[in-house]
């Protein structure tokens, strides 16, 4: 029998390459971080950090970063590029791109999600993005770096992050059809993500199929692991993935039965939305 993330094209994942999907902390970083970096080509991997989401301040050192300090000293990473812009057209440019076109590897630091869909979605940079999947590569990210890899923005509004569904919806779909939350246990969300899925005042741009949609709430510590419709999670003991699927929900479903848990070593079909057994290290 074929592996589920082989069994005809994905719906919901890439259909080639992998992504990294983490819900924000510290303390299991390095490792998760340490999965990407593998999944990119480890010592010989060309990697591209994307800081954008930390901050709007045109003072921000954008060239501070945690991940390339890590990718350079810890990991041995030759080739690893930090890259920001606030301005549309510098990302639409092709001098920006040329470090994308090369990577094998994009991750997206922490912050405010929408400032990703604001500098770099729509244009050329975005497109490059897509490009690292397609080619085999990997998208990773934390926190804000993990929203965005969704189809649908949560808390992607301007004015603050509590509104989950706001000014700027749209991620960039490595992921399609989903929304995705981070920081998750930590921050007690769980019931966050039914306000997208149900959409109870109609905010939800029609561009959506909120039919279609799946919630995926990632706690601090804990990333999955996504090729194809398939995806591991990985992190800290005893960590949680929470799966939101409102196809399964009627009138007298109650919110704590509105999602599913898979914790540290699970796994998940993203196409039939089954916790399924773990294929084991083959991602």
């Amino acid at each position: 029998m074929a592996p589920l993330c082989t069994q005809g094209a994905p719906e919901v994942g890439p259909p080639k390459g992998s992504l990294v999907i983490m819900g924000g902390g510290g303390r299991e970083m390095a490792n998760i971080f340490r999965k990407f970096v593998s999944l990119a080509g480890g010592a010989e991997a060309r990697i591209v950090i994307i800081p954008t989401a930390a901050s709007s301040a045109p003072g921000y050192n954008y060239e501070r970063s945690w991940a390339a300090s890590l990718a350079r000293e810890k990991m041995g990473v030759a080739e690893v590029t930090v890259l920001h812009t606030h301005d549309r057209s510098v990302a639409d440019s092709a001098e920006f791109v040329k470090p994308v076109k090369a990577a094998t590897g994009i991750w997206f630091g922490g912050g405010r999600q929408w400032r990703l869909t604001k500098a770099y979605g729509g244009t050329r940079a975005e497109t490059e993005f897509h490009k690292v999947l397609s080619r085999g590569g990997v998208i990773g990210g934390s926190s804000a770096g993990a929203t965005i890899q969704g189809s649908f923005l949560a808390r992607g509004d301007t004015s603050g992050n509590t509104i989950m569904i706001g000014d700027v919806q749209r991620g960039f779909g490595f992921l399609r059809h989903t929304a995705i939350d981070q920081h998750l246990i930590a921050r007690g969300r769980e019931r966050d993500l039914i306000k997208v899925l149900e959409d109870p005042e109609k905010k939800m741009r029609k561009e959506f199929d909120r039919a279609a949609m799946l919630g995926i709430g990632i706690d601090e510590d804990v990333a999955i692991v996504v090729r194809g419709d398939y995806f591991e999670v990985i992190g800290k003991e005893g960590g949680e993935v929470l799966v939101y699927d409102p196809r399964k929900w009627v009138a007298k479903t109650s919110e704590e039965e509105k999602w599913e848990r898979i914790r540290t070593g699970g796994a998940f079909d993203l196409k039939s939305r089954k916790i399924i057994e773990r294929r084991g290290a083959g991602l």
